[in-house]
């Protein structure tokens, strides 16, 4: 059986969607942007900016269900630019320890209301 995950400390869907979906031990995000929960607004700054936010909400889900980073079994990056990955990756390591997540990452042509990072991941609860 499936239950949402539903947190104020991370955007509220912008869609008919869910935040996250519990299914048995696992969690499953839906893609999180750079919006600052508390303005409803995207963080100002590049990059760095973008992708802290966008991880800071993916904590805040997971929080919700239970689980913290480390219960991050995969990870998916979308990005609006892949000259931005290194600039990714150092923001991405101060919330990933070893053993890392499995990861992919993709650019793509646009992210939602003009984003440059998306990220959803899986985790085990």
């Amino acid at each position: 059986m499936k239950k949402a995950i539903i947190t104020s400390a991370a955007p509220s869907a912008i869609g008919p969607y869910s935040q996250a979906i519990k299914v048995g031990s696992f969690v499953y995000t839906s893609g999180q942007i750079p919006i600052d929960p508390a303005t409803g607004q995207f963080v100002e700054g590049g990059i760095e900016a973008q992708a802290r936010q966008s991880l800071l909400n993916v904590q805040a889900i997971l929080k919700e269900a239970g689980a913290t980073m480390d219960n991050v079994v995969k990870t998916t990056v979308f990005l609006a630019d892949m000259n931005d990955f290194a600039a990714v990756n150092a923001v991405y390591a101060e919330f990933f320890t070893e053993p890392f997540p499995a990861r992919s990452a993709v650019a793509v042509k646009s992210l939602p209301k003009g984003a440059l990072i998306e990220i959803e991941v899986v985790a085990e609860v």
